[in-house]
C-alpha cells in the first residue's frame, strides 16, 4: 500500500470536520545544535493522535538530511523524540501510534520565546545547548498570515536530495507554490516545480504539513492537493538522464 493512500485515510479519520478552518501553525528556526548550524521546522496542535501536540523536521546543514520531530509541548516548553527510520514513521506519525507516546528520555528539549527559542539536545552522556531564532512563521487556523519565506523541509528524502515546500500567501489563501529539490552535495536547489494552481491547493492536505509531499519507490514522488472529498495527489518521477522530476499523466 502507497504512503499517500496511508496517509490519506489516517488523515480523512483522525481529521473529519477540521478542513473548513484551517490547522497549520509552524513556526520555522535557524541556528545550532552545539557547534553545528540547524533548520529546524516545528508545527503545532491542540491534540494529535497519542498525546502528541507537536511535529517537526530538522536538518544538520552539512548533511541536509530530514530528521522527523514529535513530542510534548507543555506551555513554551516542548520534549522532542526523533524518528530512528521509515518504519518508526509509518508507526507513529502515518498510521498513528495506538498508544500515548512517552516523551521521557527523548533527546531534545526547547523553550520557546519571542524570538526563538533555546534548549538541549541530549544522547547519553552527551549534552550539548541548542540555540534558535525565528525565521518565518504560517498559520492558516483563522486569518490566514505568514511572515517571512516559509520553507517546509519535508520527511521525505533520497540519497541524493531533500525535498522543501515554499509556502506563500495568495488571492486564494495559503498554499505551497514550489517544491525545490535540494542537493545534499551542494546545498543548494536543482530544480523548482512550480504550482500554478487559482485555487491554491497544493502542499495543503490535512495531514501533518511535512507529509504534503512523500515517496513512492524510489524514483517517484507524489504531491498532496486539498480539495474534492478526501483531496489528490500529483505524482512526479525521477530521470536520471536529465537530473529532474518530470510530472507523470496517468
Amino acid at each position: 500500500m502507497g504512503r499517500s493512500f496511508v496517509a490519506l485515510a489516517f488523515c480523512m479519520l483522525a481529521l473529519t470536520g477540521q478542513a473548513a478552518a484551517g490547522w497549520y501553525q509552524v513556526k520555522n528556526f535557524e541556528g545550532s545544535v552545539g557547534p553545528s548550524p540547524v533548520h529546524l521546522s516545528l508545527q503545532r496542535y491542540d491534540s494529535f493522535g497519542s498525546g502528541i501536540t507537536v511535529e517537526g523536521s530538522y536538518f544538520y546543514d552539512a548533511k541536509q538530511s530530514p530528521i522527523a520531530l514529535y513530542g510534548k509541548s507543555e506551555g513554551t516548553k516542548l520534549t522532542l523524540c526523533e524518528i530512528a527510520d521509515d518504519k518508526e514513521l509509518d508507526r507513529v506519525l502515518v498510521m498513528g501510534s495506538k498508544t500515548p507516546i512517552d516523551a521521557t528520555g527523548c533527546p531534545l528539549s526547547l523553550d520557546l520565546h519571542e524570538s526563538g527559542a533555546t534548549g538541549i539536545w541530549v544522547k547519553g552522556s552527551e549534552k550539548v545547548p541548542v540555540v534558535l531564532k525565528q525565521v518565518a512563521a504560517l498559520d492558516d487556523t483563522a486569518e490566514a498570515k505568514i511572515n517571512g519565506i516559509v520553507e517546509i523541509p519535508f520527511w521525505v528524502q533520497t540519497a541524493t536530495h531533500r525535498l522543501a515546500g515554499v509556502y506563500t500567501k495568495t488571492d486564494a489563501g495559503i498554499c505551497m507554490t514550489k517544491l525545490q529539490v535540494i542537493s545534499k552535495k551542494t546545498r543548494k536547489a536543482v530544480q523548482s516545480i512550480r504550482f500554478d494552481d487559482e485555487d491554491c491547493n497544493a502542499g495543503m492536505l490535512m495531514t501533518p504539513i511535512y507529509l504534503n509531499v512523500q515517496k513512492q519507490g524510489e524514483e517517484i514522488i507524489s504531491v498532496n492537493f486539498r480539495g474534492g472529498n478526501g483531496g489528490y495527489t500529483t505524482e512526479y518521477g525521477f530521470s536520471p538522464k536529465t537530473g529532474t522530476y518530470h510530472r507523470l499523466v496517468n
